[in-house]
C-alpha cells in the first residue's frame, strides 16, 4: 500500500461508474480538497445519458501546475470505481503501480442492453487478473449498514483518502464542513461514511501476487 503521494507530482484520478451514483459528485469534492491544498486543478467528465443509469467518467488532475484534464492510458494514480464492469473497462488507464479501489456493486448499463458492451462474466477476478493492486468493497452495504444508502460516495472518497498527495483529514473536512454549511443534519453521517470506507480500503484488499 502507498500512502500520501509525491506531493510535488501530478496526481491523476479516474472516476468512473453509473449515472445516479455520485460520480461527478465525488470528483468534485476531490477537486475542491486539492484546491483548498493550493494546487493546480483541472476536471472533465463524459455523462453518457447518466440520468438514465448511462456510463459516467471524470478525470481529475491536480499538482503544482496542471496543463489538461484528460488523463491518457496509463497514466492515472488511482481508478475510483462505483461499479465493477466499469473499473474493469478503464483498468488500461491505470499505471502499472496505479491503485484500483472499487465498488463491488454491478449494474449492466444501456450499452450492454444495445449490444455495444458484453457485461463480464466476473469483472472484479478478471481485474484482479491484471496484476492490478485492486481493494474492493460492498460500497453500498456499507451505506446501509449507517442508515443511508446515498452515502456511497463519501465512503468511496474515504477509500482513497491515504493515497492522496495531502492527509485525508483535509479531504475529510473538505466534505464533511460542506455538509455543516447546507446540510448540517447530515454532515455526522457523512463523518462515519468517510472513515467506514478509509477502513474499508485498507482492509479489503485483493491481489494477483
Amino acid at each position: 500500500m502507498r500512502t500520501n503521494r509525491d506531493p510535488d507530482a501530478v496526481t491523476n484520478i479516474l472516476v468512473v461508474g453509473i449515472g445516479g451514483q455520485g460520480v461527478m459528485t465525488a470528483a468534485e469534492m476531490l477537486a475542491r480538497a486539492a484546491l483548498t491544498q493550493g494546487y493546480d486543478v483541472k476536471k472533465t467528465e463524459v455523462a453518457g445519458m447518466a440520468q438514465r443509469g448511462g456510463i459516467v467518467s471524470s478525470h481529475v488532475r491536480f499538482g503544482p501546475r496542471v496543463y489538461s484534464p484528460q488523463i491518457e492510458p496509463g497514466e492515472a494514480d488511482l481508478l475510483i470505481g462505483f461499479e465493477a464492469a466499469e473499473a474493469l473497462r478503464w483498468w488500461p488507464h491505470l499505471r502499472p503501480n496505479g491503485v484500483a479501489m472499487v465498488n463491488t456493486l454491478r449494474i449492466a448499463p444501456p450499452i450492454v442492453s444495445a449490444g455495444i458492451y458484453d457485461y463480464p462474466a466476473d469483472p472484479l477476478a478478471t481485474l484482479v487478473a491484471t496484476g492490478l493492486e485492486v481493494h474492493a468493497f460492498d460500497a453500498g452495504a456499507l451505506a446501509e449498514a449507517l442508515g443511508n444508502p446515498k452515502m456511497v460516495n463519501t465512503i468511496m472518497l474515504g477509500a482513497i483518502s491515504d493515497y492522496l498527495p495531502f492527509p485525508a483529514e483535509m479531504l475529510k473536512a473538505c466534505i464533511v464542513d460542506g455538509f455543516r454549511v447546507h446540510k448540517p443534519a447530515l454532515a455526522e453521517i457523512n463523518a462515519r461514511a468517510f472513515e467506514a470506507g478509509r477502513a474499508a480500503g485498507h482492509e479489503r484488499t485483493h491481489n494477483a501476487d
